[in-house]
C-alpha cells in the first residue's frame, strides 16, 4: 500500500486536496529564502558551540546546591557563556527573572531614580511595559510613581524618525529605549542596521544615555546582536528565541559590567548582587535550549514564511512582506475581522502539541487593555519559542503568529487555518 501523506491530513484534519497543494506551492516559492535562513543558523550555531569550548562547559555545571546557592558553578558558568555569546562584559541569567516584561522592568527600575528620564525613540513600548512605565494603568509602583519622566519619539509610517534624535531631545535623558520586536503593533522588527543607525545618533547625541534595548523575540534572527552595534544593555525571556523551547522558566540582561551590577543588586539586594541565587537545577536546560536555539529560531522564521507567502496570495497584508528582511520571529497578518482572529487562533490551537483540545476564546489578561485572545500549547507554559498565535482584540484585528520549534508543524497549521478559512467561505482555493 502506497504511503500519502495527503490521506492522513484528509483522515485527520479534514484537509482537502487543493489546500495541500497549494501550500506545497507555497513552501516550493521559498527555496532561496531558506537557503540564507540555513546559513544565518550555522554562524550562529557555530557562535553558540565556540562559547560552551571557551568556557570549558562540563557536565558538573548540572549539579546545583540549596540555599544561598552558593557554589553553583552552572550559574556562573551560564552567565559566562551568554556574555561571550553576546559580546559583553557581564550578563545575569537567572531562572527567577520570570518573563521578557520582568526582565526589562529590572533594567528600567535598576537604573533609575527619582526625576530622571527615560526616552523611546521607537514609539511607545509593549503594552505590558506600559503599565511598567505608568503610560496607561494605574499599578502600584510603577515608574511614574516613583518620578521617573518618561517621553517618546513616535514612529512614522513604523519606521524610526531619526531627523528627530539630536542633542536637545537627549539632553539629560538618562536611558534610551529601544524594541526591537514589532509587539502588538503594525511595524516590522527593526533590523540591526536600522537599530545601528539609531544607536550611533543617540551615542553622537548624549554618550551619558544609557542605550537598552528591548531584545525579546529577536536573538538569533541576524548575524549580530544589539550589542555588536553599541546597546550599552539589552534583556529580553528564556522562554523565546535563546531558549529553544526548552528552558524551563528565566530571563536574561546583558551588557556592560555596572550596569549588570546595578541589575544584580536590584534583583536580589545591594552587597549580595549575583552572588546568591540558585539555578534550580534548570542549568541543563537553559543551556540545551541554547544549544538549539539557532535551529529553532530559523524554524520560527521559515513558518512565519509560509505563512506570509501563503496569506500574500490570498491578497491579505502581512508584516513583514515575504521579501522583506526579518529581525524578529513574529509574523503579522491583518484580518480586518474579529471572527476571523478567533478562528485563525482556533485552528493554530488544534495543532498545538498540548492542550489541542482546548478552545481558544478572548479574555481579558493582566497588562492588557483590550480583550487579548491567544492560542498556545507547547511543552513550555507560555514559551512563545513554540508555535503559538495572539492578538489584542482591536482594530484592524491583526494576529500575530509566532514560533515553530518544527516547521511541519507549522506547515499543517497553515493548512488547517486555510481550510478553515475556506469552510467559512473567508478564502477560495
Amino acid at each position: 500500500m502506497k504511503f500519502r501523506l495527503e490521506d492522513i491530513y484528509k483522515k485527520e484534519y479534514g484537509i482537502d486536496k487543493n489546500i495541500v497543494k497549494f501550500v506545497n506551492d507555497s513552501v516550493k516559492n521559498l527555496t532561496k529564502e531558506f537557503e540564507d535562513l540555513d546559513s544565518i543558523q550555522e554562524f550562529n550555531m557555530t557562535k553558540v558551540l565556540n562559547s560552551f569550548k571557551k568556557n570549558r562547559l562540563s557536565n558538573t555545571a548540572f549539579n546545583w546546591t540549596t540555599g544561598y546557592g552558593f557554589g553553583d558553578d552552572g550559574v556562573v558558568t551560564t552567565e559566562k557563556i551568554f556574555s561571550d555569546i553576546f559580546h559583553t562584559e557581564d550578563s545575569l541569567v537567572r531562572s527567577n527573572i520570570v518573563s521578557g516584561t520582568h526582565a526589562i522592568s529590572i533594567v528600567l527600575f535598576a537604573l533609575t531614580n527619582y526625576a530622571d528620564e527615560i526616552i523611546s525613540i521607537t514609539g511607545d513600548p509593549y503594552d505590558t511595559l506600559q503599565d511598567v512605565i505608568g503610560i496607561s494603568g494605574n499599578s502600584k509602583g510603577n515608574l511614574k510613581s516613583r518620578g521617573i519622566n518618561y517621553t517618546k519619539i513616535d514612529l512614522k509610517d513604523g519606521k524610526i524618525q531619526y531627523d528627530k534624535i539630536n542633542k536637545d531631545l537627549l539632553k539629560n535623558k538618562k536611558i534610551v529605549l529601544l524594541q526591537r520586536s514589532t509587539g502588538y503593533s503594525n511595524r516590522s522588527a527593526f533590523t540591526i542596521d536600522e537599530l545601528e543607525k539609531a544607536i550611533k545618533l543617540c551615542k553622537k547625541s548624549n554618550p551619558n544615555s544609557i542605550i537598552f534595548v528591548d531584545n525579546c523575540y529577536g536573538e538569533f534572527t541576524e548575524l549580530k546582536e544589539p550589542t555588536d552595534i553599541g546597546a550599552d544593555i539589552i534583556a529580553g525571556s528564556l522562554i523565546k528565541n535563546i531558549g529553544g523551547g526548552i528552558a524551563l522558566t528565566g530571563g536574561y540582561i546583558t551588557g556592560k559590567k555596572d550596569l549588570i551590577e546595578y541589575c544584580a543588586n536590584y534583583l536580589t539586594s545591594p552587597a549580595i548582587g549575583k552572588e546568591e541565587g540558585l539555578s534550580f537545577g534548570t542549568t541543563r536546560n537553559v543551556l540545551q535550549g541554547l544549544y538549539f536555539a539557532p535551529k529553532t529560531t530559523m524554524e520560527s522564521i521559515k513558518v512565519g514564511l509560509l505563512f506570509s507567502m501563503a496569506f500574500s496570495k490570498l491578497d491579505y497584508d502581512i508584516i513583514p512582506k515575504v521579501n522583506q528582511k526579518r529581525s524578529d520571529i513574529v509574523q503579522s497578518i491583518i484580518l480586518k475581522d474579529k471572527e476571523k482572529m478567533i478562528d485563525f487562533c482556533k485552528s493554530i490551537q488544534e495543532v498545538c502539541s498540548i492542550d489541542s483540545h482546548i478552545t481558544p476564546i478572548p479574555y481579558l489578561m493582566p497588562g492588557y487593555q483590550d480583550e487579548v485572545i491567544m492560542s498556545a500549547g507547547g511543552f513550555i507554559d507560555g514559551a512563545t519559542s513554540e508555535l503559538s498565535a495572539d492578538g489584542p482584540i482591536r482594530e484592524p484585528f491583526i494576529i500575530y503568529l509566532q514560533g515553530g520549534l518544527n516547521f511541519y508543524q507549522g506547515k499543517l497549521a497553515l493548512m488547517n487555518v486555510l481550510q478553515k478559512f475556506k469552510d467559512k467561505n473567508y478564502i477560495e482555493i
